[in-house]
């Protein structure tokens, strides 16, 4: 079962305490700990919080849960906001997506083959409809099992790169940081693990829902 920090507007500075703490727990017992961010509006804050935690950076992979296929430093670069708020400013290692390849389900596959077995840390976003990553509603990439990154179909104008919910499901720690007076329903559907919607298909057995929305 999902487990809930209610909160208002501090809800960035939570979520980058609960995400610093358990990348520097992990770096301290292992020696480097992994860290998949999202994209979308709301996360922007939150790396820019992060980038004040104390974290060895220097021990920090980085990687991405999704991108969208579009050109370098293009503004719906998931990358772009997330280099602008948070690596441009720690000695992370940043591992893109790389959605610029004309081969992308051969891209996938090699990105899939650079993740760590079990990342770390994942944060999640959540879509009014339901989406998390970029595993959205009847998109065949929803019910991908034999591998941890996959390509989706076209989706609000954009194909996307995403990791898949067998990669999800193994994370050490599932971050869910979801914001908006108008995501009520979908919380509520997201904490019953509601299997009509893709979030509600991850597994919650090592996850943290922080949210203003409920």
């Amino acid at each position: 079962m999902i487990r809930v920090i209610r909160t208002g507007s501090n809800l960035a500075e939570i979520a980058a305490a609960m995400i610093g703490d358990a990348l520097r727990d992990e770096a301290d017992r292992s020696g480097r700990a992994s860290f998949a961010a999202s994209g979308g509006r709301t996360p922007r804050a939150v790396f820019d919080a992060l980038a004040g935690e104390t974290v060895p950076w220097s021990q920090i992979d980085v990687f991405q849960v999704d991108e969208r296929v579009a050109p370098p430093g293009d503004e719906a670069r998931n990358g772009k906001g997330l280099t602008e708020a948070l690596l441009d400013r720690v000695p992370a290692r940043f591992h893109p997506m790389p959605v610029e390849s004309e081969d992308l389900a051969g891209a996938a596959d090699r990105y899939g083959n650079e993740l760590p077995r079990r990342l770390d840390v994942v944060h999640l976003g959540l879509g009014d409809d339901g989406h998390t990553a970029s595993l959205v509603p009847g998109d065949p990439a929803v019910l991908v099992d034999d591998r941890d990154v996959t390509v989706t179909e076209f989706y609000r104008g954009h194909r996307r790169m995403t990791l898949t919910r067998p990669a999800l499901d193994r994370a050490g720690l599932l971050v869910w940081i979801v914001s908006g007076g108008g995501k009520g329903e979908v919380v509520e559907r997201l904490m019953a693990a509601d299997p009509g919607i893709p979030a509600g298909l991850v597994s919650q057995q090592r996850a943290v829902l922080i949210t203003d929305s409920i």
